[in-house]
């Protein structure tokens, strides 16, 4: 009889490791690897002409789509300051004639 309690013991503290582990997934992990998908599609979505917030809070307009990690923003009213960076450092991107799309 005492193994059987035992082997209940055990089995009912392998289902609570798998529930806490599930519900680890589904509140950490899960929420995480949806931000970064939208994060990619926000980058890959890039085209000159958009303006863009980067992570650093500068605001500014894609100017040029070097490659496929690198862009060229430019900042300010001078047209003097063009400043190449990577698609990952943008945050926000706001399309010409449309609204924000937010991370």
């Amino acid at each position: 009889m005492e193994e059987k309690e035992q082997m209940q013991s055990q089995f009912s503290m392998i289902l609570w490791l798998i529930i806490v582990f599930g519900g680890m997934y589904f509140l950490l992990i899960r929420p995480q690897k949806k931000k970064d998908q939208q994060m990619k599609e926000l980058a890959a979505s890039l085209e000159v002409g958009d303006s863009v917030l980067t992570i650093s809070g500068f605001y500014g307009v894609v100017v040029d789509v070097v490659d496929d990690k690198t862009i060229v923003v430019e900042f300010g009213n001078d047209k003097h300051c063009r400043i190449p960076m990577e698609r990952a450092a943008i945050s926000q991107v706001e399309k010409p004639n449309q609204g924000t799309k937010e991370d």
